[in-house]
């Protein structure tokens, strides 16, 4: 659906208003429209949450009108090392420097969600803001895929704990939706974990609670996108097939859910 048909008649916030016209993150507006930079009708304001109706004010960042950018979704295979942001106080690299060669040829896009510094494989950059969020969103029950090499051999026990529940030293449960070892070595091997909850570091945050050391952990698959072949360190554009079977999928994702909650419901007749 067009940007302009979607927020007629509805003010949103001028911060978020960028953000979905898909010129940079939120927070990245708030610092552009506190420095003056932004006019709403020929008016400089400087509160992030000023109101504007996309569909008759008009925007000017730097006195150029601002208009929606083409929609961008994209997936890169994350090296280990690369921080998940934008830019890093400390200076460290991040998974924009796999874009620098690209930069000036696509608009702003932002990560879905976050893998960290020491994960590696499929994520996800869009300048969609709100298809991004439906991704990422633990509601969703988007379902993604992790191959994950740990330092010990795993026994029935350890696998149907993880897709039991896992209770974290700070008192959350935390399980698997599935669980399976793919290979296994003299003292280490490889589990695929699918997890549905989204929440932070929660591969990482169950084996730590279990004392397992995690050797490495990589994100094979989002919903029914599969990293495939792509080389680590490369990205490339979500063919119109991929963005498609995406957007299905959370749906689905969103329609067995709703059906679940009201299982068990009394049932009157008409």
């Amino acid at each position: 659906m067009n940007l302009v048909r979607q927020t007629a008649g509805r003010k949103i916030g001028l911060a978020r208003a960028l953000s979905k016209l898909g010129y940079c993150s939120r927070s990245q507006a708030a610092e552009l429209i506190r420095a003056g930079r932004v006019q709403i009708n020929g008016s400089v304001r400087r509160d992030p949450q000023a109101a504007v109706r996309l569909n008759c004010d008009r925007v000017l960042l730097d006195g150029r009108a601002l208009e929606p950018e083409r929609k961008v979704y994209l997936m890169m295979n994350k090296p280990r090392g690369l921080l998940t942001t934008a830019s890093d106080e400390k200076g460290r690299a991040t998974v924009y420097q796999v874009l620098s060669n690209a930069e000036k040829a696509l608009p702003w896009v932002a990560p879905v969600g976050r893998l960290d510094k020491a994960s590696e494989g499929l994520l996800l950059l869009t300048n969609d803001s709100e298809w991004g969020a439906r991704i990422a969103a633990p509601e969703t029950h988007l379902e993604k895929t992790y191959h994950v090499q740990i330092g010990t051999l795993a026994d029935t026990r350890l696998l149907s704990a993880i897709a039991h529940g896992i209770k974290t030293e700070d008192g959350e449960w935390l399980r698997a939706r599935r669980i399976r070892e793919l290979r296994s070595g003299e003292k280490n091997c490889w589990l695929e974990i699918v997890l549905d909850e989204g929440k932070n570091r929660q591969i990482r945050r169950m084996f730590e609670a279990l004392r397992i050391e995690v050797l490495r952990l990589v994100r094979v698959a989002i919903g029914p996108l599969q990293l495939g072949e792509l080389p680590k360190g490369k990205y490339r554009s979500l063919t119109l097939e991929e963005k498609q079977s995406i957007d299905r999928a959370m749906r689905k994702s969103l329609t067995t859910k709703n059906t679940k909650s009201h299982e068990g419901t009394p049932r009157f007749p008409l």
